[in-house]
């Protein structure tokens, strides 16, 4: 009876460690607390996109990963760019800004 104890109790351990494994990041994937900061992230990116008044932050798409923001789409001028880039830049997490917007 001993032995059985001890082995469902090294499986639950084993299958434990390989659980955890699994919501670890790698390279190309994000774990679970990382997807959820970056989530914050690009709502407050939005957020702060949408409460300019000069941009048409409908037209600007907001992707963050592992606290680099990628901005993509059309907008109107060059200052347009600037700007949004410079308001992804000042929220607290981002790392970096990837700028993939373009003018119209």
């Amino acid at each position: 009876m001993k032995t059985l104890t001890k082995s469902v109790s090294a499986l639950l351990v084993a299958l434990t460690l390989l659980l955890s494994a699994g919501c670890a990041s790698t390279n190309k994937h994000e774990g679970t607390g990382e997807y959820i900061d970056d989530s914050v992230i690009t709502t407050k990116v939005k957020a702060q996109l949408f409460d300019e008044p000069n941009l048409r932050s409908g037209q600007i798409n907001v992707e963050t990963f592992k606290g680099i923001v990628q901005l993509s789409g059309f907008v109107g001028t060059r200052s347009d760019i600037d700007k949004a880039v410079s308001i992804a830049r000042s929220v607290k997490g981002v790392e970096s800004v990837k700028n993939d917007m373009r003018l119209k």
